[in-house]
């Protein structure tokens, strides 16, 4: 059946009544027909077809211990004394009777017990395999204390200790000798409404490089963040992670890891792969699935953007998300600053995904909020990369085609530091995951030809921030206009800003 046939069309899976091996049944199979096209099907309340939150379930279809072991089900003390003994549960619980509100105060009065923030990640991952509803709970109410524990920083040393912590497996590992079945792996999911998909192959872990299999854990913190947040029913989320294998032989050779032990399969088998994996979600879940890129490597990042923003309905997190959230922090600078994005030359500290998708987004804002064509807007527009300042003919090479509108006509140089005394940039950003490359002498230089200078350091994990929020306002006497990719402490001086 085509992909733009009528949204009234739909193809329903056999029902229970048609035995597995009827030939008609085999046919749909063979035939690769979609399992939903357009609309998706109405579900009525209290239908045991979805597990979600919010559906009630078929009494008779879930014995009362389901309701103790599944973390969907599962209220803690909240059940009420008729919901005990209805479900034959009275007297597997204390006698207490608790409100959501009392165990949300609990949990985060256990949660404040601990000072290392891998064992407040630990907490709160056991509290979602225990009590769905009240993780989101207490997530959704503490965002600001939580947000660095469930996702960055923290969730990029939980992934570097993944297979060290490993207790139970959430989202779906489909690995790529899975290749030719990727679809059905898809269907062992137990959910049949996905919306949501986040997917990862781990070579770029934040700014902690290849990590394989382990990092499974961005796709889970960042929906988590996705449910707490923009209210995301969980039960329509879903995280995965490819394996095609890591290069980090310490990995390789590390006795908890638990990804593919074998080096990374690249090429057409790797591309094949990836296709074959956009067409099984379509397939499964529809075409109006959203399917997140999250922290693929740079050479594959913009190849798959290219590749799939007009044929799936995609996004890469790394390239366009980011650069959604460092044009909000520029224009909050701007007004802070009572200043135009035509007024600064911008510098950026890398050229990878993130710093790409930042400076083309800058210029498109220039072109449409000031009128500036995106060709001239863009020479306002400096990277750094590994080899140097991008500029035209550089003999260094190593230009490609998405770095290349942004070299322009300069002098070679490799010095961060002469870099900035040279073109007297107004905002510096960082996103190339270098520690302290921001050093006081450049935070100084900054300061020293600008009365407010705008200095973003969105590295992640914290370790890996080109210079800190103390570091910023101290060697620039307090003007600095300052964001940051994680949380820092809070600054007690005061801002001179302008």
């Amino acid at each position: 059946m085509p992909l733009n046939s009528s949204t009234s069309s739909t193809t329903a899976p056999p029902t229970s009544s048609a035995p597995a091996t009827d030939p008609a049944n085999l046919k749909m199979s063979q035939n690769g027909h979609l399992d939903r096209i357009g609309a998706r099907p109405l579900v009525r309340r209290g239908s045991s077809s979805q597990g979600s939150e919010g559906f009630t379930v078929v009494p008779g279809k879930v014995s009362g211990m389901d309701y103790i072991r599944d973390p969907k089900l599962f209220k803690g003390m909240a059940f009420s004394l008729e919901e005990r003994q209805t479900m034959g549960i009275h007297g597997l619980l204390p006698p207490r009777i608790k409100t959501q509100e009392e165990m949300a105060e609990h949990s985060m009065r256990n949660l404040r017990r601990f000072d290392d923030p891998l064992n407040k990640y630990m907490y709160m991952a056991d509290l979602s395999e225990r009590n769905e509803k009240l993780f989101y709970k207490v997530l959704s109410e503490n965002t600001e204390e939580l947000m660095p524990i469930v996702y960055t920083p923290t969730v990029g040393l939980a992934c570097q200790k993944f297979g060290l912590a490993f207790k139970r497996p959430k989202g779906l590992f489909i690995t790529i000798h899975d290749k030719g079945h990727v679809y059905e792996v898809l269907k062992n999911w137990p959910e049949q409404d996905v919306r949501c998909i986040v997917v990862t192959d781990g070579e770029r872990i934040l700014g902690l490089g290849d990590l394989g299999a382990q990092g499974m854990g961005i796709p889970v913190g960042k929906l988590s963040l996705n449910t707490a947040i923009a209210g995301i029913p969980p039960s329509q989320t879903l995280p995965i992670t490819l394996d095609v294998g890591t290069n980090r032989q310490e990995l390789l050779d590390d006795i908890d890891y638990i990804g593919l032990r074998h080096k990374r399969v690249t090429g057409q088998q790797y591309d094949d792969f990836i296709d074959e994996f956009m067409q099984a979600v379509v397939r499964r879940y529809g075409q109006n699935t959203l399917i997140q890129f999250e922290d693929f490597g740079n050479h594959n990042a913009f190849r798959f953007l290219e590749k799939y923003r007009n044929k799936y309905c995609t996004f890469n997190d790394d390239i366009q998300g980011t650069a959604s959230v460092a044009l909000a922090g520029v224009l909050a600078a701007l007004k802070a600053t009572n200043t135009k994005l035509s007024d600064h030359t911008f510098l950026f500290q890398g050229a990878g995904e993130a710093a790409l998708g930042i400076a083309n987004l800058i210029g498109m804002a220039m072109e449409k909020r000031e009128g500036i064509p995106y060709q001239e807007a863009i020479k306002k527009v400096w990277l750094k990369d590994s080899r140097g300042l991008i500029v035209k003919d550089r003999p260094e090479g190593g230009i490609s085609d998405h770095k290349a509108p942004f070299a322009h006509e300069h002098a070679p140089m490799a010095d961060l530091g002469d870099i900035v005394k040279e073109l007297k940039p107004t905002v510096l950003i960082g996103a190339a995951a270098i520690p302290n490359v921001f050093t006081p002498e450049i935070i100084k230089d900054m300061a020293s030809f600008n009365k407010a200078p705008i200095i973003f350091a969105l590295s992640n994990p914290t370790s890996k921030a080109e210079c800190t929020a103390e570091q910023a306002y101290v060697h620039s006497d307090g003007r600095a206009v300052f964001a940051s990719g994680s949380p820092f402490p809070t600054y007690s001086g005061v801002w001179q800003g302008l």
